[in-house]
């Protein structure tokens, strides 16, 4: 029951991640991830990949949503993802690395979360106890 309870406060962040990536004026590009998109050539491009990814990340919020509201028995795929997911950004940093004027907060937590999730999607396969 606790995973739910974490699997939803988490939804909840992501959710607001990606309504700021998609809605504010620079995607959260440079306010929040510290990208400099002002004084370098594409910055434009820039602010839109950021916009496109929140609407990626709205897509699979959504999703998420729905499977756990929806189907309950379903926590340990949403856990998956929410433990794979910061391994995969962490992995695509790594591959093709961004310079930014300060640490983005999503690479400051990336490794703070999977440990998190990695407990309680291991939580949420253990057999209850009665």
């Amino acid at each position: 029951m606790i995973s739910f309870w974490v699997a939803i406060v988490w939804l909840v962040a992501i959710t607001v991640r990606s309504c700021i990536h998609l809605l504010a004026p620079d995607g959260g590009a440079q306010s929040i991830a510290t990208i400099d998109v002002t004084a370098v050539a594409g910055g434009s491009n820039i602010v839109a990949i950021f916009g496109q990814w929140g609407a990626i990340q709205l897509l699979l919020a959504l999703l998420l949503w729905v499977l756990l509201l929806r189907w309950r028995g379903t926590v340990p795929l949403v856990l998956l993802v929410f433990t794979l997911e910061p391994v995969l950004r962490g992995l695509a940093g790594h591959l093709k690395p961004v310079t930014t004027m300060g640490t983005a907060p999503g690479a400051e937590i990336n490794w703070l979360v999977l440990p998190v999730m990695a407990f309680f999607f291991y939580l949420s396969l253990c057999p209850k106890r009665r």
